[in-house]
């Protein structure tokens, strides 16, 4: 997914005369079956000396899954998913409980054959358990019932001193907080999660698309659109997911659950109308109406790209609803300025957008450990780079700098805001401020007690500058 990580070792694509060299995978990996096994690995890596690294599906742009010369826990077979009445003082009722290694797809349509829907990404084979939840995570659902960190009920883990146990509001309180936002693989080895589920029904779906047929007024309804999303914020639920470049934007898909296909109309057309002001005519127009939310999940997601992780770097940010209001030409251009540069060919803004302010989800900024900035954001963006399989490091690495300067572009428009970390570059100066904002001081405190001599890594991580150093031949080295 992320080629840089890769280093191309072993690829099919680069022919006969290519390096067949581990690069930055783990050196051996452990397949984890239960937490005895968990511990024994961090034990092995401690008495070692060996760099340790945690991978449930390995879908991660950062980088935090890979680990050059490491020892690997490997979770992606953990598969268990089992359904629960739960009990708490903070909330009771229906809930599920997830292995570390189950995809979006999987409990996708385990929860509705159980007449449930779960929160979970866009992607259908992301590992939820892993940096998904642990990173706050964002998909169709986050309007409805908030960032996937905001539906963590309790954690099964394991510390670095061996120890296995459950956090919760209740037990380990400060490990559930930072586990619930505060970045993946860092803590603690995570096993399984408690996560609310919710009961299903129908949701309706929309797509559409407009090219450009003429340049100002296709810029002029990117503008338009961002000032629609303003509106749509004000509906309860409904969230929309789109992609643009210089010829074409597409909505890839809107969700509204508990919506019918007259209420999807009725919020896409006050838009239409005013694309029709600007004489910018709509290329595709679909709606939907699903009787369960993975009917509409299948619907927009089984049969086009979201199925797959492309070959891509991205970089990121948190777009505000003030930027909007306030700094919108300022936008515009930093997007024209992103889709004209022509250092690479394939280049893409992703854009999805949701209302997971606190009053919107139900909790507090005390609740969990998701950056501040998701709050007060109207939608997260991306900006990527796309590639061909036989791309050299060297442009992967040109590619990486490049995203980091696009990244940066909008800080400007955005202060004090920030970034969703799984969509974001690994080496950003400011990941600090950026991926964790004022939780960040909290989380080192955390990090120290569960983990003092630092035996979990990630880039860009809580406290990844504290006690190691990358060396060349990817060995962790204390500062």
């Amino acid at each position: 997914m992320s080629p840089y990580w890769m280093n191309n070792s072993c690829s099919p694509f680069t022919g006969p005369n290519g390096s067949c060299t581990l690069g930055n995978l783990a050196s051996y990996a452990i397949n984890v079956s239960d937490a005895a096994t968990v511990a024994a690995g961090i034990q092995f890596a401690q008495e070692k000396n060996l760099r340790l690294s945690i991978k449930n599906t390995g879908h991660d742009y950062i980088g935090r899954s890979n680990g050059e010369g490491s020892l690997g826990l490997w979770t992606h077979n953990l598969k268990n998913i089992s359904f629960l009445n739960y009990r708490s003082l903070g909330y009771t009722g229906p809930a599920v409980k997830l292995g570390a290694g189950v995809q979006a797809f999987e409990i996708y349509e385990a929860a509705a054959q159980n007449g449930l829907r779960v929160t979970g990404g866009y992607c259908p084979s992301v590992g939820l358990t892993g940096g998904f939840f642990q990173s706050g995570g964002h998909g169709p659902l986050a309007s409805a019932y908030g960032l996937a960190a905001d539906n963590t009920l309790e954690f099964e883990v394991v510390t670095t001193n061996g120890q296995h146990m459950i956090a919760s509001p209740t037990q380990n309180s400060d490990l559930y907080w930072a586990l619930s936002g505060g970045g993946a693989g860092n803590f603690a080895v995570v096993l399984s999660l408690t996560t609310k589920a919710h009961v299903d029904g129908p949701t309706s779906g929309a797509s559409f698309s407009f090219a450009n047929t003429d340049e100002a007024n296709y810029w002029n309804a990117v503008a338009l659109w961002n000032k629609h999303l303003l509106y749509l914020d004000t509906i309860p639920g409904f969230s929309t997911n789109w992609a643009f470049d210089e010829s074409i934007f597409v909505l890839e898909f809107a969700t509204f659950p508990g919506g019918d296909e007259a209420a999807m109309n009725a919020a896409l057309s006050p838009f239409f109308r005013e694309l029709e002001k600007i004489n910018v005519t709509l290329a595709s127009n679909v709606t939907t109406e699903g009787a369960t939310f993975y009917q509409h999940f299948e619907t927009y997601v089984a049969n086009n790209n979201f199925a797959f992780a492309p070959n891509e770097t991205l970089g990121g940010r948190l777009i505000s609803r003030s930027a909007v209001e306030n700094s919108l030409p300022a936008l515009i251009d930093i997007f024209r300025e992103i889709l004209t540069d022509n250092t690479f060919a394939l280049k893409r803004i992703n854009g999805a957008s949701y209302n997971v302010t606190h009053a919107r989800v139900g909790n507090t900024p005390a609740s969990n450990s998701v950056l501040p900035a998701w709050r007060d954001s109207l939608y997260t963006l991306s900006a990527g780079v796309g590639f061909i399989s036989n791309t050299s490091t060297a442009e992967l690495q040109i590619a990486q700098a490049k995203v980091n300067s696009w990244q940066n572009l909008f800080k400007p428009v955005t202060p004090g805001g920030g970034a969703y970390m799984n969509e974001a570059t690994w080496n950003d100066p400011d990941y600090k401020e950026d991926y964790f904002g004022e939780n960040y001081e909290k989380l080192l405190q955390i990090k120290r007690k569960y983990d003092p001599n630092f035996a979990l890594w990630q880039h860009t991580s809580v406290g990844s500058d504290a006690y190691w150093e990358v060396a060349a031949d990817g060995r962790l080295c204390k500062i």
